[in-house]
């Protein structure tokens, strides 16, 4: 039996962020860059939660002879300050350090990377 192929479905391309033409828009009516799934509003931010997220990965392990297996608990508080892993907070860190500084356009299927106007 030979696959009908006049029923096969396209696929049509999902809109993408971080473009020009799709800012995300904020609570006070004005348009702000989109970010990364990593990144934070701000980068003291981002600092204060990898403080807090390697603190509580340091502190889960350092306080195994002392606490016992419930020091453990702490690692989950790290992980979820940290948004996964420490690379994703890396990762964030990137995203949070050039979110409104760097412009993604795309044509003819070739992307490039450009400076955002000041």
């Amino acid at each position: 039996m030979t696959p009908d192929l006049t029923k096969t479905r396209t696929a049509t391309p999902a809109p993408t962020l971080n473009t020009p033409d799709t800012p995300a828009a904020t609570p006070g009516g004005r348009d702000a860059p989109a970010r990364g799934g990593f990144a934070s509003a701000t980068v003291p931010r981002h600092l204060a939660r990898g403080a807090v997220g390697f603190g509580a990965l340091v502190a889960s392990l350092a306080l195994l002879p002392v606490a016992g297996p419930v020091s453990l608990l702490l690692a989950p508080v790290g992980l979820f300050a940290l948004r996964g892993c420490p690379m994703c907070w890396a990762i964030g860190l990137a995203e949070t350090v050039s979110a409104g500084r760097l412009r993604r356009s795309c044509t003819d299927g070739r992307c490039e990377l450009t400076r955002a106007p000041s």
